[in-house]
């Protein structure tokens, strides 16, 4: 079903079902609901004149991340189908796969996961504004509780479209639930893109308050608005609003901090993170190890690159701690090691990280060579480096320390959420790094095809995107 069509059919659809069908609607609330759940049902119109109900609906637009939107650790998430599409992941399963497309740089507007990732993330859009729509309109909450909670909507609609504009170019930016609007909707400017997702990332951050609203830091507090701002920033190359977001969380030393050790890391106590994802059932842990690991030789799926593995430095931590080895007896293969639990634990050890603070460390660093603070660069650039073992870097003009930042993103990114991908399309290196290694690589493939399911239901979506 199109995301457009969808739309249609879900808004009568939530006029006549009650608030327990309304909370299936919005995905896993076992999850991150916290409060406890009232017995009786309630109309839809009454959903956000109630807390815990409003919360629940709220809050369930992290499980749709989780089990299927973008950063899912499942196997049509970002982490995995960017990781064969850039150079970090090579692909063993069967042949002519939808999966097998992305690796070998063969995809057309039909394929599955992009039509996968198109529905999936209109769908949650859809979500967060029929939320931010009765948010607005609701006369109980309180107004802590109604800041809050728009505040969180407001983060993950722009993170879903600071997404799909990075992989399909424009694409509509949708604010409203009107589904006779959006059947018709056009494709959104990229500079009116940039300009609507800091505009609404700035109203988040105000509604939010620097405290995590629950135990973990599994919702958005103001800081993790501030995270995704500074990589909005960092892509827009606004060099001074991305070290002052980066520096916003960094200097709270109070709550985040790298730490010493590289297993810690992706604990769901770690000090490092800034958000992540609960997994669904108790005990259960992430859909990134069970996507990743393997334990037998060849490989089922995915494994790393191997040149990749042997451009680590035989003393960088990273590859002794975040890359397993696995071996028949006369090959090696690797598998990502971030995540070490592919089984339910009784309690769970490991969530799903989706921003954490070595990045904000990097982005700083990036800003700061180009505004010509090279100490203040290096300082950022170092922190990564020694906490994986390596000495201070040698680079000493703004040139080569742009490329020892990119050096150590590959590095310490690897295997999450498409860092890979997108750094070498925002600083145009992809045609310099895959051309050589992948065959039917264009600099078309710069951008994903618009689905052409898409372009059939809605001609205003034309012109697709160049090569497809």
């Amino acid at each position: 079903m199109t995301p457009f069509r969808f739309i249609k059919e879900i808004r009568f659809f939530m006029k006549c079902i009650t608030l327990c069908s309304i909370l299936l609607l919005f995905l896993g609330c076992e999850a991150f609901l916290e409060a406890d759940s009232p017995n009786d049902q309630i109309d839809q119109s009454d959903v956000f004149q109630d807390e815990a109900y409003a919360t629940a609906a709220v809050t369930n637009l992290y499980s749709a991340l989780r089990d299927g939107v973008l950063l899912t650790g499942k196997t049509n998430g970002l982490s995995v189908l960017f990781g064969l599409y850039a150079d970090e992941l090579d692909y063993y399963s069967s042949s002519g796969s939808a999966f097998e497309a992305f690796y070998n740089h063969q995809i057309m507007a039909s394929n599955t996961n992009v039509k996968s990732i198109w529905d999936a993330s209109y769908n949650l859009i859809f979500m967060c504004n029929s939320a931010l729509e009765g948010l607005d309109s609701s006369q109980n909450l309180s107004p802590s509780v109604k800041n809050q909670l728009k505040g969180e909507a407001l983060f993950v609609r722009t993170l879903v479209h600071f997404y799909l504009n990075n992989l399909f170019g424009e694409i509509p930016y949708i604010t409203s639930t009107d589904y006779v609007q959006n059947q018709k909707v056009s494709k959104t400017e990229l500079e009116k893109i940039n300009q609507m997702a800091i505009q609404d990332l700035i109203e988040a951050k105000a509604f939010l308050n620097d405290t995590y609203p629950s135990t973990e830091r599994i919702r958005a507090n103001r800081s993790v608005v501030s995270a995704l701002l500074a990589r909005v920033y960092l892509y827009n190359e606004k060099w001074q609003e991305a070290e002052l977001e980066s520096s916003y969380i960094i200097d709270n030393t109070a709550i985040y901090n790298l730490g010493p050790s590289l297993n810690e890391v992706f604990l769901k106590s770690s000090k490092t993170t800034i958000l992540q994802l609960k997994p669904k059932k108790a005990g259960d842990n992430t859909d990134e190890a069970v996507s990743f690991l393997f334990s037998s030789a060849p490989p089922p799926f995915i494994a790393l690159n191997p040149d990749l593995v042997s451009s680590f430095l035989d003393n960088d931590s990273r590859k002794r701690d975040w890359i397993k080895e696995v071996t028949d007896g006369d090959q090696i293969w690797y598998a990502p090691f971030k995540y070490k639990q592919n089984q339910n634990t009784k309690a769970s050890q490991e969530y799903s990280v989706v921003m954490r603070l070595s990045e904000q460390y990097l982005i700083r660093a990036e800003a700061r060579t180009h505004l010509g603070n090279l100490i203040g660069a290096k300082q950022d650039l170092n922190m990564i480096r020694n906490r994986a073992g390596l000495e201070d870097t040698t680079a000493s003009n703004s040139s080569d320390l742009i490329e020892a930042i990119l050096t150590e993103r590959k590095f310490e990114f690897f295997a999450e959420h498409g860092h890979r991908w997108f750094d070498l399309k925002r600083l145009n290196k992809a045609e310099e790094v895959l051309g050589p290694v992948k065959n039917n690589w264009k600099i078309t493939h710069i951008l994903m095809p618009i689905p052409e399911t898409e372009l059939l239901l809605n001609p205003n979506l034309a012109p697709q995107n160049a090569g497809y």
